[in-house]
């Protein structure tokens, strides 16, 4: 059932090991059929070397597992708050890459210096709040979902397929797994970026309006342009 989401997913997860983003069973990725309200997700506890599409998950939207042996990975509340608030996505992934985790663990949003960080999020990566330790002591994993959808009250999760969990680390997501992955690989990319950045010069001032909406803009707006049609 739903083989090729499942073996979307995995490939999903596979990739973030080739990409150097996750060591031993670090992270996880999944997916969603939308039409069918079904998430596959990464096991938990199980290393990438032994990801096969047989041993992904199936779950509903309220978190019952529908297919799989395997308990699904513990991030899983999390993954699902992010599916019922942002109904545009369709693959959620979570890493705890060096760079990004870095700016996550200082609470500290990664400022848009540049050109490469506008071509794809639209303008700095955001931090959630620190959690309370209400949050932390129940529902750990949902509250780390709710703590990243009130932090996008005001923002496009489209705009902006990446957060930063304070004290924690990213939550990347795109239109399908892959999608989700590559937004990692590009998050990772722009934190040692923005890093060597503030070393460069440390009172380095963000890029200017007009050159952050031309560079997004050119990629990801109405009359877009980049690329081939």
């Amino acid at each position: 059932m739903h083989e090729e989401l499942k073996q979307a997913v995995c490939n999903a997860n596979i990739e973030l090991q080739t990409h150097k983003l996750v060591i031993y069973s670090w992270g996880n990725v999944s997916g969603i059929d939308r039409q069918a309200g079904v998430i596959a997700i990464k096991p938990s506890g199980v290393a990438y070397d032994e990801l096969t599409p047989d041993k992904m998950v199936l779950l509903d939207l309220d978190g019952k597992v529908i297919e799989g042996e395997l308990s699904p990975s513990s991030d899983t509340p999390t993954h699902l708050e992010l599916y019922q608030n942002f109904k545009a996505i369709g693959g959620v992934c979570h890493t705890h890459s060096s760079n990004a985790t870095m700016w996550a663990q200082a609470c500290r949003e990664i400022p848009c210096f540049g050109t490469t960080h506008a071509d794809y999020y639209y303008g700095a990566v955001p931090v959630t709040d620190v959690m309370i330790p209400a949050e932390i002591q129940s529902d750990y994993e949902l509250n780390t979902g709710k703590v990243i959808v009130r932090r996008f009250a005001q923002l496009n999760p489209l705009q902006m397929p990446a957060v930063l969990v304070a004290n924690h680390g990213p939550f990347t997501w795109g239109k399908t797994p892959a999608g989700s992955v590559e937004s990692a690989v590009v998050l990772e990319q722009v934190a040692a970026m923005a890093m060597g950045t503030l070393r460069v010069n440390d009172s380095q001032e963000g890029i200017s309006q007009v050159l952050l909406d031309k560079h997004y803009l050119r990629k990801h707006g109405d009359n877009a342009y980049y690329g081939q049609k």
